[in-house]
């Protein structure tokens, strides 16, 4: 179990803090006969080993230059008549105050890190999915309530989930300063893509308005392109061209689809409102992706969901009393679906989070492709609407375009590993 440099048998180390150590002693066979000649009431044949447990209280020295002196002098000990002995310790000396010997050091196997479950990251990433998606079919199902006052209550409740966690992680509401015009443009433009999402669903088909804001990872590409100067190859051309495709496919505005439109709920202007803020929402995504990467890991999560929350609420209850959409809820459902939106929200981000903390952004990205698979199921389930051709072959190029940037990341983050 490796050489106890640091014991003897003579004295005991004096200190701050008790540790018993159990030592083991073997005397080697060459001194047998020295050995027996001192123990006269040992009586054993010529090829055993003798064993001694000598059990030592002793006390650890936290004085490095102390444990150094007694390092170099305990090094080899020898007994009176030129018998050596190897003390083997029986129990390896453990750390006090946060300092190990050096003998556990030596003799103790490096410490094995805990295995990450396989396929947790994705698990996370399914549900979150799963939370968005049902919050996208509790915002179309609620009716009589604006998209602007819906976001209020969510800021709200996720104001109040965050506060007590900036106080445990002890980070402060304000955030660095170099950083804090960030965390404002990411809180506003993250709250704008929330808003301009949930108004798309309420004027388009749930499955359209869900297919267009999906396609914002493009756009994060090109982004990224012009503000972080990231590399763009032709493959980010390729794909952009994919999703504004797949956007007019399902926008099909008339100078090229014709006056008589079907597959589109109500009149076509609001069709093409929906379709406007759609992509409105996936650009603002976008443009918060880029900031918080910007940002990187300088400031912590919770402060970047806080300001998100904090402008996002205050945005929201300055436009609602402008332009007088401030309804109080039916009672019943529409109030406890209200409540289950801010609570799936908060939920969705946070399993998001923790799945990008286990698993690499492809993966996650190309989960989330879940998300329109969802959307067109609820479509047709809830509301009993089947899609459109069209709608299928928008969705088509959205879901190619995300999933060849997710993958074209994926690859080149496992090949630079």
């Amino acid at each position: 179990m490796g050489e106890c440099n640091n014991c003897t048998r003579e004295r005991a180390l004096t200190g701050e803090d008790d540790v018993t150590v159990a030592f083991h002693k073997v005397v080697s066979h060459d001194n047998q006969s020295q050995f027996y000649n001192r123990q006269e009431e040992d009586e054993h044949g010529d090829d055993e080993q003798t064993d001694e447990t000598v059990h030592l209280r002793i006390n650890y020295l936290k004085d490095e230059d102390v444990e150094e002196k007694h390092r170099a002098r305990g090094s080899e000990n020898v007994l009176e008549g030129g018998e050596k002995e190897s003390l083997l310790c029986v129990l390896p000396a453990f750390c006090t105050g946060g300092k190990e010997t050096a003998s556990s050091e030596e003799g103790k196997p490096p410490e094995e890190q805990p295995k990450k479950c396989p396929g947790l990251g994705l698990f996370y990433a399914f549900l979150a999915t799963v939370f968005f998606s049902i919050i996208a079919l509790l915002v179309k199902t609620i009716e009589g309530v604006h998209a602007i006052e819906i976001s209020a209550i969510r800021c709200f409740f996720q104001m109040l989930f965050v506060i007590p966690l900036l106080i445990y992680h002890k980070t402060g509401f304000l955030g660095p300063r170099d950083k804090r015009i960030y965390l404002v443009l990411r809180g506003f433009l993250g709250s704008n893509a929330m808003i301009l999402l949930y108004y798309a669903v309420q004027q388009m088909p749930l499955a359209d308005a869900t297919v267009i804001m999906f396609s914002n990872p493009v756009f994060t590409s090109l982004l990224a392109w012009l503000f972080l100067k990231e590399r763009c190859t032709i493959w980010d051309c390729v794909f952009t061209v994919f999703t504004l495709t797949g956007v007019i496919l399902i926008a099909r505005p008339p100078f090229l689809f014709g006056e008589h439109l079907g597959g589109i709920e109500g009149n076509y202007t609001k069709h093409v409102k929906g379709t406007l803020a759609a992509f409105g929402g996936a650009i603002a995504a976008a443009f918060t992706f880029v900031i918080l990467r910007k940002m990187g890991k300088s400031v912590h999560y919770y402060l970047s969901v806080w300001y998100y929350a904090v402008i996002g609420l205050l945005e929201c209850i300055i436009t609602t009393s402008v332009l007088g959409e401030w309804n109080l809820p039916f009672c019943g459902r529409d109030r406890w679906m209200l409540m289950l939106i801010a609570v799936l929200g908060i939920a969705g981000q946070t399993f998001l989070t923790k799945a990008l903390q286990n698993e690499k952004a492809g993966p996650v990205s190309l989960m989330r492709t879940v998300d329109v698979v969802l959307a067109f199921f609820f479509q047709f389930v809830f509301f009993h609407r089947a899609p459109t051709w069209w709608s299928l072959g928008g969705a088509l190029c959205v879901v190619l375009s995300t999933s060849g940037v997710a993958l074209r990341k994926w690859y080149n983050s496992s090949r630079k590993s």
